[in-house]
């Protein structure tokens, strides 16, 4: 494994108005002075952010497309080159551990995991190679700025459409369910993110060049509140020692029910056709009335009872504040809750019967019949 190891520090910082962001997006910019004007320009398709702290992983090599098949939750053998998608690398009890973006362009396979992640992930796919015809390099001399799906298009140095990933979020495919709404219900329909990846060298002057056609700079806290507007799942955030794809609504972009054996899968099947998740992520609309906001990892009481916590908190521009949180399956969605002080009301997004859609209906327990004699 090729390994590069240099810090990120968003050449963006350096302008005015700019708010270094905290953990976990260390190294660029919150916002630059108007962060809700930053949401906007994003919906409208001009909004380009810095996310270069996420790590990208590259896999070369004949074998890659099969062998990142045989390890993850998704079905990858026959990724065509340009389609996005999205796998998991799952715990032997199904618990999340790695969740990157998949692009390939016939050659290479990229992955862009999370903020910090990239060298786990890394790693994990190293001491699995095994003698398989693959290379898997650790790319931080590779960035990745956002834009809507709908957004600009960005070119590099040499005036070539850089690659991009356009998240699949939140259609469900063949092979795929859902714990929550159809497509046609769900908000992700309405907005999109799309990733595209660059020298991180470049990023100022890419940016630069989008803005000479009309876009704008946006910080990560306008991503940030289109995903948890999106109720998009993000692993640096709302995934925790315990958290399993069912109860994130996760199964629809990230795992293939239909393909053969990966670690995890039999947990994966078995809370499928069997069991329900024992948690649920859920929307809270917190009382805009108050000026502070909770943090993530705060308590969610219903009276004197912890019932969840929280993992993600932002100011929607439409929205107002609002949370992603993992509950109790079973809490009544009615439920009066409070957060860190703050009254909170409950949005469904993971259905609290904890079936997922074409799950197979119970048989039932077979009669025993009485023998006569």
């Amino acid at each position: 494994m090729t390994t590069q190891t240099a810090e990120y520090r968003s050449p963006l910082l350096s302008r005015r108005g700019a708010v270094a962001a905290s953990a976990p997006d260390e190294g660029v910019a919150a916002h630059y002075g108007e962060p809700v004007a930053e949401q906007r320009a994003l919906v409208r398709g001009i909004g380009v952010v810095d996310a270069s702290h996420r790590g990208v992983v590259t896999v070369t090599g004949p074998d890659r497309l099969s062998w990142l098949d045989t390890l993850s939750s998704q079905w990858l053998r026959d990724l065509a080159p340009g389609q996005s998608a999205e796998m998991m690398l799952l715990d032997v009890n199904g618990r999340i551990s790695h969740a990157p973006a998949v692009l390939d362009d016939g050659e290479c396979t990229f992955l862009v995991a999370d903020a910090a992640d990239g060298a786990d992930l890394a790693a994990f796919l190293e001491s699995m190679k095994f003698m398989l015809r693959v290379e898997i390099t650790h790319r931080s001399d590779l960035g990745v700025l956002a834009t809507s799906a709908t957004g600009p298009t960005l070119r590099g140095a040499d005036g070539a459409e850089l690659p991009s990933w356009t998240d699949p979020w939140p259609h469900t495919p063949e092979g795929s369910t859902r714990y929550g709404p159809p497509e046609a219900e769900h908000p992700g329909t309405e907005w999109q993110v799309r990733y595209w990846i660059t020298p991180r060298d470049q990023v100022a002057d890419v940016v630069a060049e989008a803005e000479s056609a009309g876009a704008r700079a946006a910080g990560v806290w306008a991503l940030e509140a289109l995903r948890v507007g999106a109720w998009r799942p993000r692993l640096a955030r709302d995934v925790d020692e315990r958290a399993i794809p069912h109860e994130l609504d996760w199964l629809r972009t990230g795992v293939h029910l239909h393909k053969g054996c990966y670690r995890g899968q039999e947990s994966v099947a078995r809370v499928f056709n069997l069991g329900r998740p024992p948690r649920r992520l859920t929307m809270l609309h917190l009382d805009g009335s108050e000026h502070v906001l909770p943090e993530p990892g705060d308590d969610v009481l219903h009276g004197e009872r912890k019932v969840g916590v929280v993992t993600s908190v932002v100011r929607h521009h439409e929205l107002g504040p609002v949370a992603l949180a993992l509950l109790k399956r079973n809490l009544d969605p009615a439920a009066e809750l409070m957060v860190a002080g703050i009254a909170a009301a409950q949005e469904v997004i993971v259905n609290t019967d904890g079936f997922g859609t074409g799950r197979p209906e119970p048989s039932g327990r077979p009669q025993l019949r009485r023998r006569t004699l």
